[in-house]
This record gives structure tokens, C-alpha cells and sequence, in this order.
């Protein structure tokens, strides 16, 4: 294993973020208070409680999720379609750098930026509720499996799009309906029953509800379900991206 060329990866962009640091921090940190402000204000008036849960609490797991999701695939593909764009890529791929090495690097600096920013977003929201966790160690498992996996998905779209239109229609147009419509800011049980069996075919519903369990022990499906869910997913992006290397897809055109 290349040690030096995962941390110059790494390094590399890592060194991004920092360069835009306050737009990195200001960013999420005004959009939950936004969110707090909105729902946790105008419709935490009228809704007390879900599922035994105080609103403006039962929300931060969605919140959190909604940011993760876009945050994960915004950094993982543009993280590696900008060396595409400029044609350093060749560079890395020219290299005595493995498949595996240059996708830890990648994908490692994306997760964790991630990461960052999901922390920055919970330790937020508890300027705005008393955040409450009961299952601290399920929690930090869910965030990094989600900020993992969906960089690595983010991943997959900066190897196929060949553009900067193409980095945002995945993104806008399926993955942000997703987490509205998964249950981030409402329990599914609310839905009637044909619309609670529909929701159960949107992958996000099981990421929100796993980690909400880890709060409140309050889920819409079973934990471990939840789990199998976005294992199954994270073996699936990686399956997706080893293909994609091994075949040169969109790298050696």
C-alpha cells in the first residue's frame, strides 16, 4: 500500500476545503438555522411532538442527513471531475498508484469533509434544542457509513459526467427530492397506508430512520434493516467504481 500517494491525495484535497473554508462552515451553519427557523418554528408550533419526540428534536436527524447526502456527493465528484476537467488525472493515472490508493485518497477527503460539517451541523442544532443521544457509538457508525458511502457515490458521478451541468442533476433533481419525501422532517407512520408502503421503496428513508433511531430510539423501519440498507449500497458504489476504473470508463477517452 502507497502510504505517500494516499496522503498526497489527501493532502490535496484537503487543502481545498481549507482554502474555502468560510464558505465551508457559513454554509451549513446558516442553512440549519434556516431550517430551525422554519420548521422547528412555524410548523414546531403546531406540531408538538412526533412519535413521542419534541419537534425541533425528531428534525435534527433529517437535517443532518439532508446535508451529508448533498454535501458527501458534491465533494466526491467534483473532487475528482476537476482533475478530469484540467487533465491532471492522467497524472495520477500514469503513476505507480493503485485503483484503491487513488479512491481512498479521493474518497477519504470527501468522507471527511463531510464528517466535519455533520458535526459542525449537530453541535448547531443544539444552540437551538437540548440534543439528546442515546446510542452515541450507533450514531457516529451511521454517520461515517453514510458519508462514506455517498462519496463514494459522488464519486461515480464525477467519473460519468463530462460537464459541470452534469455534477448537479443527480444531486438536484433525485437525491434532494429523495430526503424531503424519506422522512426527514416528519415519521412515514403520518402518511395513509398506500403512501407508507410507496415511501418504503426510497433508499433515503432508511438512512433517516437509522440514524433518528440512534437519537430516540424512534424509527420508521427496523434498525437493522436500516444497517443491511446502506451496507448493501456501499458495496454496490464500490462495485460500480472498481468497474470503472479497471475499464478506464470515462478516464482514457
Amino acid at each position: 500500500m502507497n502510504f505517500q500517494a494516499i496522503r498526497v491525495i489527501y493532502r490535496s484535497e484537503m487543502m481545498r476545503a481549507w482554502n474555502t473554508l468560510f464558505q465551508t462552515v457559513a454554509s451549513p451553519v446558516i442553512s440549519t438555522s434556516l431550517y430551525f427557523i422554519v420548521f422547528g418554528g412555524a410548523i414546531g408550533s403546531r406540531i408538538q411532538t412526533v412519535d413521542g419526540v419534541e419537534y425541533g428534536l425528531f428534525i435534527v436527524p433529517g437535517l443532518t442527513m439532508l446535508t451529508l447526502l448533498t454535501q458527501s456527493i458534491s465533494n466526491a465528484s467534483f473532487g475528482i471531475y476537476f482533475p478530469k476537467f484540467i487533465g491532471t488525472i492522467y497524472e495520477v493515472l500514469a503513476a505507480p498508484v493503485s485503483f484503491y490508493e487513488a479512491l481512498i485518497g479521493y474518497v477519504g477527503a470527501a468522507a471527511s469533509k463531510s464528517l466535519i460539517i455533520g458535526i459542525i451541523i449537530l453541535v448547531t442544532a443544539n444552540l437551538f434544542v437540548d440534543l439528546r443521544i442515546d446510542h452515541p457509538f450507533w450514531m457516529l457508525t451511521f454517520l461515517v457509513l453514510t458519508c462514506v458511502t455517498f462519496s463514494l457515490f459522488g464519486f461515480i458521478i464525477g467519473l460519468w459526467a463530462d460537464n459541470f451541468e452534469k455534477l448537479q442533476i443527480i444531486p438536484i433533481l433525485i437525491i434532494t427530492p429523495l430526503v424531503f419525501l424519506g422522512g426527514s422532517f416528519y415519521s412515514i407512520s403520518m402518511l395513509p397506508p398506500f403512501w407508507q408502503t410507496v415511501t418504503l421503496f426510497n433508499p433515503v428513508v432508511y438512512l433517516v430512520s437509522g440514524f433518528r433511531w440512534s437519537f430516540f430510539e424512534v424509527a420508521d423501519v427496523n434498525v437493522w434493516v436500516s444497517l443491511g440498507m446502506i451496507l448493501f449500497f456501499l458495496l454496490l458504489c464500490m462495485a460500480i467504481v472498481s468497474w470503472m476504473f479497471k475499464t478506464g470508463y470515462k478516464l482514457k477517452q
